[in-house]
């Protein structure tokens, strides 16, 4: 089957929720992916940054494999063998104690809401029913109906309603704004360190120290969703660490997994507020994926991939700067988190995203002007500088 045939069938039985980039991808291995017909591409997406160790790594898939072969889910009806030992590594690695492990981002976002309204209760003593929390304009954390009630975006809560109360919604990187939004009710501020799907929009300096010290005067958990940013993606192991940020609760998820088996993680030391049979999932923190997630971890602390960002983001970054193509209207980002955006006149994102597609290049749309760079953290330099061209010939000459 070639890649239309796959398309249109998908078009007919699929769902349709999602507008993918028309092409089939069959394999993939580092920062490489094939489609159906066997052309290859370069992926600058990284699986919205779940691949940062790079496509079928290893000695992430040598993990998968090995555990395969043992036991793959008891449920959390019984202890396991691999859970401990990742609930220890993520303790050291986050500084923060304890570890509830889910599956997907979203559901590690739901379980700090819940936390963070127990411990509202039983803590700061807010009375039940009237905590808030605090979210900030443009901001994805999720699509479950409590998580879409914090977002400003129309388009993923308007039909869906109704919604869950105790949400406050302020500008993002503004914070006179958020001064403005805390009262007694207020249990936490959830932020992204820098927004992704938003359109990658970085803050300002100093703006994640001041969120801090306003979490610390007025008694409110800071729920950092590093879901997105975390695990390497910004030249840091978390983004909160640009500015040395110890967050109340921190989101893990996406590159937790390798790209390989889902799985998230919620840190906090506020954790034992939750009792027996207060939260928990069927498959969440199951063998395989704790297994997984380790040897995820490893690679990305071995092969130092934090550091790769660092350099490979700064040199990507500086070569964008000396395309000056007519439609660029800003280049921002950290490490290989990293956002072209295009002037209000010309085409939406999504049409160079297609050009480019067809240079063999992967990347997406995000915020609808904003095309997204952000390739596996081992990119080389080499890879990169093949794809430069081929993105300076698309942003000056694609037209409709």
């Amino acid at each position: 089957m070639k890649n239309q045939d796959h398309i249109t069938q998908i078009q007919e039985y699929g769902a349709g929720h999602y507008h993918p980039l028309p092409i089939v991808i069959a394999s993939a291995l580092g920062c490489w992916m094939t489609d159906v017909e066997g052309t290859s591409y370069l992926d600058m997406l990284s699986a919205y940054s779940a691949v940062n160790q790079g496509h079928r790594h290893p000695k992430i898939i040598a993990a998968a494999k090995d555990q395969m072969d043992r036991v793959t889910l008891c449920s959390t009806a019984f202890n396991h063998d691999q859970g401990a030992s990742l609930c220890k590594k993520l303790a050291l690695l986050t500084g923060l104690e304890k570890t509830l492990l889910m599956n997907s981002g979203a559901e590690a976002v739901e379980t700090a809401i819940k936390l963070a309204r127990k411990w509202s209760a039983f803590v700061k003593k807010i009375p039940p029913g009237e905590a808030e929390i605090i979210t900030f304009e443009n901001n994805f954390h999720g699509r479950t109906t409590t998580v879409v009630s914090g977002s400003s975006n129309i388009k993923y809560k308007a039909p869906f309603g109704p919604l869950t109360p105790g949400f406050k919604i302020v500008p993002y990187d503004d914070i006179d704004a958020l001064r403005k939004a805390i009262t007694h009710n207020t249990a936490a501020i959830l932020i992204e360190p820098i927004q992704g799907e938003g359109g990658i929009n970085v803050p300002q300096p100093g703006y994640m120290t001041r969120v801090a010290q306003l979490c610390e005067k007025h008694n409110i958990l800071l729920i950092a969703d590093e879901i997105q940013t975390g695990l390497g993606r910004t030249g840091k192991m978390f983004a909160c660490d640009h500015e040395g940020i110890k967050p109340d609760i921190m989101l893990l998820g996406k590159a937790l997994s390798g790209g390989i088996y889902p799985i998230s993680a919620v840190c906090s030391p506020h954790l034992h507020l939750f009792k027996v049979g207060e939260h928990g999932s069927t498959y969440g923190g199951n063998p395989l994926a704790c297994a997984i997630a380790k040897a995820a971890i490893d690679v990305i602390e071995d092969e130092d991939l934090d550091t790769c960002a660092d350099t490979m983001g700064r040199y990507l970054m500086q070569q964008l700067h000396k395309i000056k193509a007519p439609c660029i209207k800003d280049i921002r980002g950290k490490g290989l988190l990293i956002g072209l955006e295009i002037k209000e006149a010309y085409p939406k994102a999504r049409f160079y995203c297609e050009k480019l597609m067809l240079e063999g290049i992967l990347c997406k749309e995000t915020n609808d002007n904003v095309i997204r760079f952000a390739p596996p953290l081992n990119i080389s330099k080499t890879e990169i500088d093949g794809a430069l061209p081929k993105i300076k010939h698309v942003l000056h000459h694609a037209t409709l």
